[in-house]
């Protein structure tokens, strides 16, 4: 083996950590938006009293003033038995106050209850199949007002109202059915309200659909939207303010369509100088996946008060206009409005896959090093607790923060796709994709994550029960511990050793990619079928080895790898342990009593010595830069490497 800098210099291996505290900033604001509706209704859950009928089409009739918290509305309901009914149940939250409810004229009896549900006795038994309406009126200032569904706030001055739905809080501010397996088929918005602001500037109505037409009456006028794909309650929504309106034409293979954007004024400048790159992720995806789904009305981004954002159908709300949460956001309209979750356990289909596709908008625009920088923040946040699934157990789904975790639903979740997409390859991988969105039982519904694992099945030939269960239902992680020595001259033996950070996984299978470096500067890939513990890989290598790398660049889960000599396996089998990782000022290393510290040397990513220092349990980090460094322990057992992070 050559100089300690040859040895260092081949494991050149970066990690952007500002880009990845960038990303994971976007992230965080992204997962607020999108869980910051229910942070007040923590208990909401499928309302099993709403499972009876089945909704067809509603019409919000809405009356609002941006500067007031209140909304006053008729929403007319069709809906279809699916057994006889003497009584059907809307949800609503109790301090709306339902003044009446008509059905062809006639008013009907209804009591409201402390489970926010208003129930209505219906005059006759509505029979198993019929088809069948009524009408809610009601009024009030909606309980999340201020921090959740319905929002009422300014923004330089100017008033607005926004609602943010998922996943509990439609009932906030509408009378509805929140089951996400029972969409409307069509929605009607009528939005009325004062047609001018107090600064005398016109308002704007942003909503899902197309908007029809708008009607002056005195000093209010009256929106409409109406949107003709199925949806369900929690992806309804507007927003009303002095918006600042432009559009972009997505070209469509000559089908054009727009990407309206409904922006503050004072932001108009910015937003005109962000928004254009949405048309570029369109057709990405397009021709990854399929047209747009809703290309026959429109895509567009309506400016709201907190960061992040949340992506209602054909109209995402948006805290800014950067191309990572436009990517996210815009992700959703095929996974998550298309197909949607079919319970709030599977919710990874909706977060990771629009994590994911974020992810893919990096690769194709900016290249492999900032796509492998994403991966590596990706791993580093998922494995910084030992445990956790990516679907969420049936007694989590009532925990906001549980179900939109950013590290499970959204990180672990889009991590598990880019295994997949390893795993199957890009071609079938993404024609899997394509069948799961245009598949008949599951486009324009919903999907459970049995859905996915099964079209994958179907289009690659393999069974993933395996893989579904280690890293989909499993928790946590694996770190990985490889003995190399060589055969011959042409041949080496790498036995490969697995721990799991979690027990409920007993073994994590993926195929592992590994990295050899070779003195005279060689450098090969390989991959490694490795399916068991203590998996043996005999190797056609003829020139001399420098050193062996688990996963260069971060296509796996996984933490705290090793590699080692065979006459060195001692040190990784008696667990000596470098802790904290990430590290801020001091280091610690944890051995086993027969194991004597020689020397210990800290070097960067470019090879060279940063400090040396007698063997010692307790290392100082004083001096030493930030980023990913490498540690080379030298013992009487013999020697390892390690890598840390510091802080």
């Amino acid at each position: 083996m050559k100089s300690k800098i040859l040895l260092f210099s081949i494991l050149a291996i970066t990690v952007s950590l500002q880009a990845q505290v960038r990303i994971n900033d976007d992230l965080a604001s992204l997962v607020e938006s999108e869980m910051k509706s229910a942070l007040k209704i923590k208990q909401g859950s499928r309302n099993m009293n709403t499972g009876n009928y089945d909704l067809k089409y509603h019409r919000l009739e809405l009356t609002v003033d941006p500067s007031v918290a209140f909304i006053a509305g008729d929403i007319t309901s069709y809906f279809e038995a699916k057994e006889d009914l003497d009584q059907v149940t809307f949800e609503l939250a109790n301090n709306m106050v339902v003044s009446q409810v008509l059905q062809r004229g006639n008013s009907l009896t209804f009591t409201q209850n402390s489970n926010d549900e208003v129930i209505i006795s219906l005059p006759v038994t509505q029979l198993q199949g019929v088809l069948d309406s009524l009408t809610i009126s009601y009024s009030g200032n909606p309980v999340s007002s201020g921090f959740g569904s319905f929002e009422q706030s300014s923004h330089n001055g100017d008033p607005i109202i926004w609602t943010l739905s998922e996943p509990y809080g439609a009932k906030a501010w509408w009378p509805c059915k929140q089951d996400l397996i029972d969409k409307i088929d069509v929605v009607d918005i009528y939005v009325t309200a004062p047609q001018f602001n107090p600064s005398g500037e016109e308002n704007f109505v942003a909503a899902n659909g197309v908007e029809q037409g708008q009607v002056v009456n005195g000093p209010n006028k009256t929106t409409h939207f109406r949107h003709q794909h199925p949806i369900p309650a929690y992806l309804v929504a507007f927003a009303i303010t002095n918006y600042a309106i432009y559009s972009h034409t997505v070209p469509n293979n000559g089908n054009p369509f727009p990407i309206v954007n409904y922006v503050y004024p004072e932001d108009l400048s910015s937003a005109q100088n962000d928004t254009p790159i949405s048309v570029d992720i369109m057709e990405l995806y397009t021709d990854l996946f399929e047209e747009y789904p809703y290309a026959d009305e429109k895509y567009g981004h309506a400016q709201f008060g907190w960061g992040g954002g949340m992506e209602h159908t054909t109209v995402s709300f948006m805290g800014g206009f950067s191309s990572g949460l436009i990517a996210h956001e815009m992700a959703h309209q095929w996974f998550g409005d298309k197909v949607t979750c079919g319970s709030w356990q599977d919710i990874w289909l909706n977060e990771g896959f629009a994590t994911y596709l974020a992810a893919l908008v990096i690769e194709n625009f900016d290249g492999e090093a900032s796509f492998k920088s994403w991966r590596q923040g990706k791993v580093s946040n998922i494995t910084s607790q030992p445990d956790g699934s990516i679907y969420v157990p049936a007694a989590d789904t009532t925990s906001v923060s549980r179900v939109f975790s950013s590290r499970l639903s959204y990180n672990k979740g889009s991590m598990a796709l880019h295994m997949l997409r390893r795993k199957l390859g890009d071609a079938t991988f993404f024609q899997g994709l394509q069948e799961y969105l245009a598949d008949s039982n599951l486009a324009y519904g919903y999907a459970k994550t049995e859905d996915l694992k099964a079209t994958l099945e179907s289009v690659s030939g393999q069974d993933l029960t395996q893989f579904f269960n280690d890293w989909i239902y499993g928790e946590g992680y694996p770190s990985y511990h490889l003995e190399w020595q060589r055969l011959n001259a042409t041949q080496i033996e790498v036995t490969v050793n697995q721990t799991q950070s979690d027990n409920s996984v007993s073994f994590f299978e993926a195929p592992l990619p590994i990295r050899i470096y070779g003195t005279g500067g060689e450098e090969e890939d390989m991959l490694l079928d490795n399916d068991s513990d203590g998996q043996v890989f005999v190797l056609d290598v003829a020139y001399e080895i420098g050193i062996i790398v688990v996963d260069p660049d971060a296509h796996i889960i996984s933490r705290n790898n090793s590699v080692v000599l065979g006459t060195d396996a001692y040190l990784t089998n008696a667990s000596l342990i470098v802790y904290p990782n990430p590290a801020n000022d001091r280091l610690y290393l944890q051995k086993p009593s027969d194991v004597t510290l020689t020397q210990i040397t800290f070097y960067d990513v470019l090879g060279r010595t940063l400090k040396t220092m007698k063997g010692q349990q307790e290392l100082s980090l004083q001096g030493l830069p930030s980023g990913l460094l490498f540690l080379k322990i030298e013992t009487n057992r013999g020697t390892v490497q390690r890598t840390i992070v510091k802080q």
